[in-house]
């Protein structure tokens, strides 16, 4: 278990209540639909994400709002933000920061990179080398970088907010299963309905909508709703069911690589605040459930070859669908 995983139950804040929890989900999802027209699922997906205290990987064309829907989130809770360009030439330094020497001091200062803000937007991040993608891997697992023998601690709440594009695989680097397990959950954007797409051209005109939104909680707020979250209550039965699910994508004939441990403890954090957006104080089977192609899909690996990525994620859609549905559900909780 990694701290990312266990950050908001070691919080010292005081956790919010359930009612201004789900108070604060509902007006964070109402005001990041005015900049996020028609995807109030995959905005869910984000807040229960953060909420959680994980990360989250939307793999999707391009100009579909994903680097939006990132800084919406930012802008609303009143969050540093940073986005990275992840290119082949990008290196580690670029992501975590360098020491530069200061004549004047006669010493070396470090310079924190990009990585050192509270939503980091890691666009096309399989375009960078194994390398570099690596270097997100401390501050995601760890909510900390090493550097020069010192380790920097992060902001809290962090989280990193990464894209790439399953279609277009020249010149790309996959990211490693290691590394797509450290992601708590993965979503895929899509097209805007029609009368959707129709209403944003409407509204925005040539102004940028991200410049409209304001505040409307803190970081103290944030950590304290990330603390009730983790405090949020699962049963035993429940708990039995998480794993039974988890177990059950190892043993499956259609999957290669089933998911681990860590997938069950973020099924486990994401279904709790599922359940606290929804304002109860319990998780339900069905908060498990809802939450499973979220978290496990992409963990996934399906048996076979696949011309496409998005083909292998189909597969490995399909092969979850079975598996929720064929898992018993516990009667009481």
């Amino acid at each position: 278990m990694t701290s990312a995983d266990s950050r908001g139950a070691a919080d010292a804040h005081t956790p919010m209540a359930p009612a201004a929890l789900r108070e604060l989900a509902a007006a964070l999802r109402e005001r990041m639909q005015r900049v996020v027209v028609g995807k109030t699922e995959a905005i869910d997906t984000l807040l229960a994400t953060f909420l959680a205290g994980g990360h989250l990987l939307i793999e999707d064309v391009p100009g579909v709002a994903k680097t939006t829907l990132a800084l919406a989130l930012a802008r609303c809770l009143d969050l540093s933000s940073a986005r990275i360009q992840f290119t082949a030439d990008l290196l580690p330094a670029d992501v975590t920061g360098v020491s530069v020497y200061d004549q004047s001091t006669r010493e070396f200062r470090f310079h924190p990179g990009p990585v050192f803000a509270g939503v980091v937007v890691a666009d096309e991040i399989n375009r960078a080398t194994p390398r570099t993608q690596s270097a997100l891997l401390e501050a995601m697992g760890e909510g900390q970088v090493s550097v020069e023998g010192r380790s920097l601690p992060l902001p809290d709440p962090f989280i990193v907010i990464a894209t790439q594009n399953p279609l277009d695989m020249e010149g790309t680097f996959a990211l490693p299963e290691a590394q797509r397990d450290r992601f708590m959950t993965r979503l895929t954007m899509g097209y805007p309905d029609p009368d959707a797409e129709a209403a944003m051209l409407l509204a925005r005109g040539a102004a940028d909508p991200l410049t409209a939104l304001t505040p409307i909680a803190s970081e103290h707020d944030a950590r304290a709703a990330r603390a009730a979250v983790a405090g949020l209550y699962l049963a035993p039965a429940v708990a039995r069911y998480i794993v039974a699910l988890v177990s059950a994508t190892r043993s499956d004939a259609a999957l290669a690589l089933g998911a681990s441990p860590r997938a069950g403890l973020h099924l486990a954090a994401v279904a709790r605040a599922r359940a606290a957006m929804a304002g109860r104080g319990f998780v339900s089977p069905d908060d498990v459930a809802r939450a499973s192609g979220d978290v496990l899909a992409h963990r996934l690996v399906p048996v076979g070859h696949y011309a496409q990525a998005a083909d292998a994620l189909a597969a490995a859609d399909a092969a979850l669908e079975r598996i929720v549905a064929h898992t018993p559900v516990p009667a009481e909780t």
